[in-house]
């Protein structure tokens, strides 16, 4: 039997910490890859023409994740570019620190994107509010899996 479908897989890892180095809260969240994150990927399968995934960004909308979706509803500050992104198998992890004073507020929604603004949105989470004060730190490790289903 030929298998030929493929399933995309996403999870986001929230680490939030306090300016004294204590872990606050920690999350884990599923995504939805989005309609143009699907173009996006079949893209880059062509070639490498569609500039790669460099920046991710938290806002505080509520509106739920749906495939058609192109941006965030609401950004708390201004896109981050990624600290790191690693591609093992078919799993690929992007890392992205928000430091004291960026992304700051009641955090319910996370994207990420291959443009400081504008471009293309890979992928959209919408989940209870983690608080973020203005002093504190958070790391999201996202990570997409590709398997055959």
């Amino acid at each position: 039997m030929i298998n030929d479908e493929i399933k995309l897989n996403g999870q986001l890892d929230i680490v939030i910490t306090g300016s004294d180095g204590t872990v606050k809260e920690t999350r884990s969240e599923k995504n939805l890859v989005v309609t143009a994150g699907l173009g996006y990927i079949a893209s880059r399968m062509k070639d490498a023409s569609a500039t790669a995934m460099s920046h991710m960004a938290v806002g505080s909308g509520t509106t739920a994740a749906a495939a058609g979706q192109t941006d965030l509803v609401s950004i708390l500050g201004s896109r981050e570019a990624l600290d790191s992104t690693t591609v093992s198998g078919a799993v690929v992890t992007y890392v992205c620190g928000f430091e004291a004073g960026d992304g700051t507020g009641a955090i319910t929604e996370a994207g990420i994107f291959n443009a400081s603004s504008g471009g293309t949105m890979l992928c959209r989470t919408v989940f209870s509010a983690v608080n973020k004060a203005a002093d504190d730190t958070m790391t999201i490790t996202w990570t997409i899996t590709l398997s055959a289903s």
